[in-house]
C-alpha cells in the first residue's frame, strides 16, 4: 500500500513528554485523528481533523477513506502497544501499511514519579474493561500498575483487592493528571485507598 498509518504515541499529554520524531511526524501531517483533547493540542491548524470517539468504526472508514489519498497520522495517549487504536487498525489494514511511533506511557511516568522500577509489575487496564480474579489476587511481593476510571476507580479496586486477601497495609499510590501542572501524587495504604473518593481516571500502583 501506497500511504501509510501514522500510529504515533503521543505520552501522558503534557507536550513536554512528546517524542521529537512524534512530533515531527504530527507536524507535517495532513489528515490527523486523536482525542478531541489530543487534536487541540498538537494537531497542526490546517490539516484535516477527526475526533476517536466511541464509534471506532466510523474513526476506522475515515482512516480508509483518506488513506487512498495521503498518509494518516493516528495519535494515541500513551504507548501505541499499551490498550491502545492500533489492534483495531492491524485488523482493518494491511500491516505494511501501519507505522508505529512509540510514546511515554502514563503507567510509565507512574513508576518514574515514585522512583520505582517496572519490570516485575503485572500491567492492567480497568479502564472500560474487566480484569480476572486471578490476575488480581493476592502474592507475597506482587505488584501491580492499574489503569483506572470513574467506576473502577481506585477506591473501588482497593475495596476489591481487600476481598482478595491482600494485606491493609499494602502501599498504594494513586497518580492523577500525570504529566500536567494538576499533577497529583498520592501515596497511602489500601485501608486508606478504601475510603478515599475522589479519583478516576488515574494509575494506580499497589505492592504487596
Amino acid at each position: 500500500m501506497e500511504h501509510k498509518i501514522r500510529v504515533v504515541g503521543i505520552g501522558p499529554g503534557s507536550p513536554d513528554y512528546l517524542l521529537p520524531i512524534a512530533k515531527r511526524i504530527i507536524d507535517q501531517a495532513t489528515v490527523i485523528a486523536g482525542s478531541k483533547r489530543a487534536l487541540d493540542t498538537f494537531a497542526p491548524q490546517n490539516a484535516k481533523k477527526k475526533v476517536i470517539g466511541k464509534n471506532i468504526e466510523d474513526v476506522l472508514a475515515f482512516i480508509q477513506l483518506e488513506l487512498a489519498g495521503q498518509d494518516v497520522v493516528v495519535m494515541v495517549s500513551g504507548d501505541p502497544g499499551f490498550y491502545s487504536l492500533l489492534p483495531a487498525l492491524r485488523r482493518r489494514f494491511p500491516l505494511d501499511a501501519i507505522r508505529v511511533t512509540p510514546g511515554i506511557g502514563s503507567l510509565q511516568l507512574a513508576f518514574a514519579r515514585i522512583a520505582d522500577y517496572w519490570q516485575d509489575a503485572l500491567l492492567l487496564s480497568m479502564h472500560g474493561r474487566k480484569v480476572t480474579e486471578e490476575q488480581l489476587a493476592y502474592k507475597e511481593g506482587k505488584k501491580l500498575g492499574i489503569l483506572t476510571d470513574k467506576e473502577n476507580n481506585p477506591a473501588f479496586i482497593a475495596r476489591y483487592l481487600l476481598t482478595l486477601g491482600w494485606p491493609p497495609t499494602a502501599n498504594a499510590v494513586v497518580c492523577n493528571d500525570l504529566s500536567y501542572l494538576s499533577e497529583d501524587v498520592l501515596e497511602t495504604t489500601l485501608q486508606e485507598l478504601s475510603r478515599t473518593e475522589g479519583y478516576a481516571h488515574c494509575v494506580l500502583v499497589v505492592k504487596a
